[in-house]
């Protein structure tokens, strides 16, 4: 253990194709940075392959993390994100906790549940594999997550049930299922939300696939009355044990949470045209959400909302995901990474949730403009043409799909000098 008290973590990896997870390396604090080292039986296996690149090059000695981050992105894909750092922050310290108290990354990688996005997990020791797991039922799930919001305390049985999500990322309430050898992550409405967010994702998702983006397979379903969506994982095969190795966007572009306001979709194109397999493809995927995003007022698009997979030496796109409609009453509307390339990456010019934006930006993509109005048309008219049958898949009463067809989905602002 290192002098400042903060505990070594072992990172252990699923390698591509294996049931088992094997022990990479360990990660040390040091003072405000943690640096990783590979364990040298790692290194031998004819198997090995670096947890992602450049970051981490498998290698020997210690690997401090990027210039402009204090660990390394792909670690950061595996930690809990501010909804499961609350659960944590629950168990530690009771209800009321959040906010009141802050453990260091390596404590929060050892206390959430095993059952992480990718294909790593952390333990306390480098020869034996113990898994973080419990389980619970929907409705339990959806008990505790509503207790831990309003700040009551629950009992033993649903803090257990709700601490495997503790691991996923994202600010809202949720939970993981597992439902045969499919796993699921369920979404919960929230005591916060101002109009039926649970429902409006539900739509986004069935429009995007509806348009022909690569989507998550998802669903809307009731539960005690409330409303849920269940995304089926894709970072899971239909073989049992079997996980995939993951990094974000953020990642990909090495910065961390206090700069992702730099992240920017020409950033993510030129990584994509270097290092990703099927280049041209993955950029024409990429506009296409980017266009959807727009319509149906996607904002939060993020650089943590997007992510590929990792195979050890090259990107793959994963399915999108978190496509959920952004309040908004009308008017101007800004995305949350940059479309075009400027000078000035903070640029709203640059981030106008408009289709001209997209169109000025094509050949970022390795797009024509004729190709940008073919994709933007095509989505425009899929949308009109289908939003009521989606709306309905997604549970939505003829109000609630008035009202999001109104104010989010195909906003008037987004077709402001799209001639």
């Amino acid at each position: 253990m290192p002098s400042n008290g903060t505990p070594n973590v072992y990172v252990w990896v699923w390698l591509p194709g294996a049931t088992e997870p094997v022990v990479a390396g360990v990660l040390t604090a040091e003072g405000q940075s943690t640096s990783f080292t590979y364990g040298a039986s790692y290194r031998s296996r004819p198997d090995a392959i670096p947890l992602y690149l450049p970051e981490l090059p498998l290698r020997s000695g210690q690997i401090a993390p990027l210039e402009s981050l204090r660990i390394a992105g792909c670690i950061t894909d595996g930690a809990p994100d501010s909804w499961g750092r609350r659960v944590i922050d629950y168990r530690r310290f009771g209800a009321g906790s959040q906010g009141a108290f802050e453990l260091h990354d390596l404590t929060y990688l050892l206390e959430s549940g095993s059952d992480r996005i990718g294909g790593l997990d952390f333990q306390a020791r480098a020869d034996l594999y113990v898994p973080r797991t419990a389980g619970g039922s929907l409705e339990e799930l959806m008990e505790a997550a509503a207790r831990l919001e309003a700040g009551e305390p629950f009992s033993p049985e649903l803090d257990e049930a709700l601490f495997q999500g503790s691991a996923i990322g994202g600010a809202r309430p949720k939970a993981l299922l597992a439902d045969g050898n499919r796993g699921l992550i369920a979404k919960f409405s929230s005591t916060t939300d101002q109009f039926p967010v649970v429902k409006a994702e539900g739509v986004a998702m069935a429009l995007a696939r509806r348009v022909g983006l690569d989507v998550a397979k998802s669903t809307v379903v009731s539960s005690v009355g409330k409303d849920v969506l269940l995304v089926e994982r894709f970072d899971r095969t239909d073989f049992l044990g079997q996980r995939t190795l993951m990094v974000s966007a953020l990642t990909m572009l090495e910065l961390d949470e206090m700069m992702g306001r730099y992240a920017t979709y020409p950033a993510l194109a030129d990584v994509i045209r270097v290092r990703f397999e099927q280049p041209v493809a993955t950029l024409r995927e990429l506009f296409g959400r980017i266009v959807f995003n727009i319509c149906v007022s996607n904002t939060d698009d993020h650089a943590r909302n997007h992510a590929a997979f990792w195979n050890g030496e090259s990107l793959t796109l994963t399915p999108a995901y978190d496509i959920c409609p952004q309040p908004r009453s009308g008017g101007q509307a800004a995305q949350a990474m940059a479309i075009g390339r400027e000078v000035d990456p903070l640029s709203r010019a640059s981030r106008r949730s408009q289709f001209a934006t997209c169109v000025a930006s094509a050949h970022e993509f390795l797009l024509t403009e004729a190709d940008a109005r073919e994709i933007i048309d095509h989505q425009i008219d899929v949308i009109e043409t289908q939003w009521l049958s989606a709306a309905e898949e997604a549970c939505l009463n003829a109000t609630e799909a008035a009202q999001l067809r109104e104010r989010q989905i195909l906003n008037s602002f987004a077709f402001e000098d799209y001639l």
